[in-house]
């Protein structure tokens, strides 16, 4: 005879309910108990080369911060497709960043000490800094478009040299 583990009140067979206080009972028959789910374990590395990310998703990380997220993916993530994104990201942004800075400070500690709108050839130079600016953005986007649709794009004179840096 069965017990209620809460009252202690005497509990019939196969009874799901204690009959005195309305406990439910472990005897009971009730839905089959779920299988133990096993953890695999394997020897080989996670799917991103460490990274555990798609080669695609990681390959768009590459450009998320520009050449820092690039240095980033390209000492963590071996996979040749997420290394040539990371160069690239390097490559282009690092370069453009360079660029970028020394017009601004030739704008901004120029000749004059102004910045620039003053008309003639520093026009020009503050044109010329928009425009890098606007070309930086618009390469950001096209190349974490082209990396999520998992696409190798190759920026003209850059990807020369990320696939050195690659080592392709």
């Amino acid at each position: 005879m069965a017990f209620c583990a809460k009252c202690g009140a005497e509990v019939g067979a196969g009874a799901a309910f204690c009959p005195k206080c309305g406990a439910p009972q472990a005897s009971a028959a009730g839905p089959a108990p779920a299988p133990a789910v096993t953890p695999v374990v394997t020897s080989e590395p996670l799917v991103g080369g460490g990274t555990g990310l798609a080669e695609n998703i990681a390959g768009l990380l590459c450009y998320v911060l520009g050449w820092v997220t690039g240095i980033i993916f390209f000492l963590i993530d071996k996979r040749p497709f997420v290394r040539f994104h990371a160069a690239q990201s390097i490559v282009v942004f690092g370069g453009l960043h360079i660029i970028s800075i020394l017009i601004g400070h030739f704008i901004g500690f120029g000749f004059l000490g102004g910045w620039g709108w003053n008309g003639g050839s520093w026009g020009l130079i503050v044109l010329l800094y928009e425009l890098i600016n606007l070309v930086s953005f618009i390469l950001w986007i096209l190349l974490m478009i082209k990396a999520a649709q998992h696409e190798k794009f190759r920026v003209p004179i850059a990807a020369e040299f990320a696939d050195q840096l690659a080592g392709k």
